[in-house]
């Protein structure tokens, strides 16, 4: 085996890395994107509630677009989950503040990722780039001597 013939071995084997990792980083974006359109979501559900009364009837999303009838006991506090099965009571005020700053790290989180996964791509254009050019150096090294590449019909 020649010497651009193993290269062309560790470029593909290369290439193969570099997607499986632009698409784990997808699927990272993905994720950071379907939690920032749920804490979104809170985020404009406490903006309503504090416009609400209390003893205010609501609709109650719990999942694949149905919801339950209920009534709005307080308007001045939340129950506010803050990690491993613990929440606390807070204020709509706190809540809210806590959702933005959860919501900046994950813009942040996702703007690290989208320029990581741009690095990959950019990566992964040049390995093809490279890729094409020793592909056809070897399939020109191939050709025996004095015999020309065929011309199309026409």
């Amino acid at each position: 085996m020649s010497s651009e013939e193993e290269t062309l071995r560790r470029l593909v084997a290369e290439l193969r890395i570099l997607e499986g990792s632009a698409n784990a980083i997808q699927s990272r974006i993905n994720l950071v994107n379907a939690a920032l359109t749920e804490l979104r979501i809170a985020n404009m559900t406490l903006e309503g509630m504090e416009k609400e009364k209390e003893e205010t009837s609501l609709f109650v999303p719990i999942g694949g677009g149905s919801y339950v009838k209920a009534k709005l006991e307080s308007t001045e506090t939340v129950t506010v989950g803050i990690g491993a099965g613990v929440a606390i009571e807070r204020t709509i005020k706190e809540a809210r503040q806590n959702l933005e700053n959860r919501m900046a790290d994950l813009e942040k989180t996702r703007t690290t990722l989208q320029q990581q996964l741009t690095q990959v791509l950019e990566k992964i254009q040049d390995g093809r780039s490279k890729f094409q050019e020793l592909s056809s150096k070897l399939s020109e090294a191939e050709r025996p001597k004095g015999v020309r590449k065929a011309k199309g019909r026409t």
